[in-house]
């Protein structure tokens, strides 16, 4: 059930990706989600003009794929992903490809019809939470939970002069990381023992199947508290001390990588604001206008 699931999970390797401050890839990260809710998403009445919006798509496309070959990370880890909110994506598509009502009508039975407008629409809400989930799964893919918290920790640092506990978050951050493959782990072990003593997940109607995961989710619960309670336990007898200056064995600095990163990042969202507003480049126009009008 839950074998799929790569969140959380870091692959190891030595590229340009994983070579980056962790503080520039959650900055990064920040940049690229804010320019993927830039692409414009509104579609025109007429069919030719609707084609205009994917030029944004296409670019964020790109970078995208250039970022998965520099991280070397394989596509595989990537889309196990997906699978994950596969069912939530498909829901959501469905519902917005009958709610819509611009455009042409191309197909209708009693209530239910389907325009071209609400075509071009589904298809721009699936490639932006496809390229979403994806963007943000790189992220731990490519930075271990120590780094990622002590990142975290470091940009939060100038909350600490209104009093915010910056040190505690970015310390439950990082064993909520650690963990979730761990628990994940422990998920299919009891779903394992329970088919073995003649348990069914798979077959019923959707309550039966809700009423199934019961013996999932008690064991589940206990074993958590249990590895909770063993863990403050193990970070209690070794003096553990949250409130007390701390160093790091690792310091963080960044590099020329970091500004090679910042400044192609900042490219894509200065290029995806000027295709929403500006119409600069025109390069909607000249790909899928001159292709539409043969």
């Amino acid at each position: 059930m839950f074998k799929d699931i790569s969140f959380g999970q870091y692959y190891p390797s030595n590229s340009f990706v994983h070579k980056l401050d962790a503080r520039t890839k959650l900055l990064l990260t920040i940049v690229f989600i804010v320019a993927l809710f830039f692409i414009p998403s509104n579609v025109s009445n007429r069919i030719e003009q609707a084609w205009y919006g994917y030029f944004g798509y296409m670019m964020t496309f790109a970078v995208l794929l250039t970022i998965i070959i520099l991280a070397r990370v394989p596509i595989a880890s990537i889309l196990k992903s997906i699978k994950g909110v596969l069912l939530i994506i498909v829901i959501m598509a469905v519902i917005n490809l009958f709610v819509s009502n611009q455009g042409e009508v191309l197909w209708a039975w009693r209530r239910l019809h389907i325009t071209d407008a609400a075509i071009h629409t589904t298809i721009k809400l699936i490639l932006r939470l496809v390229m979403l989930i994806i963007g943000a799964s790189i992220l731990p893919l490519t930075t271990t939970p120590v780094a990622l918290s002590d990142g975290l920790e470091s940009l939060l640092k100038p909350l600490k002069v209104i009093r915010v506990p910056v040190h505690d978050m970015a310390m439950i951050l990082s064993i909520a990381l650690r963990f979730i493959p761990t628990l994940f782990e422990e998920t299919q072990k009891i779903i394992a023992t329970q088919k073995a003593r003649g348990a069914s997940f798979d077959t019923g109607n959707i309550f039966k199947r809700a009423k199934a995961l019961i013996p999932i989710l008690i064991p589940l619960f206990v074993s958590s508290f249990r590895r909770a309670d063993e863990l403050a336990f193990a970070m209690d007898s070794r003096c553990y001390n949250a409130t007390s200056k701390r160093t790091k064995y690792r310091v963080s600095k960044m590099g020329w990588r970091d500004a090679l990163a910042f400044i192609f990042m900042n490219a894509y969202l200065v290029a995806v604001l000027m295709d929403r507003y500006y119409w600069v480049f025109e390069m909607d126009r000249i790909i899928f206008g001159g292709w539409l009008g043969k």
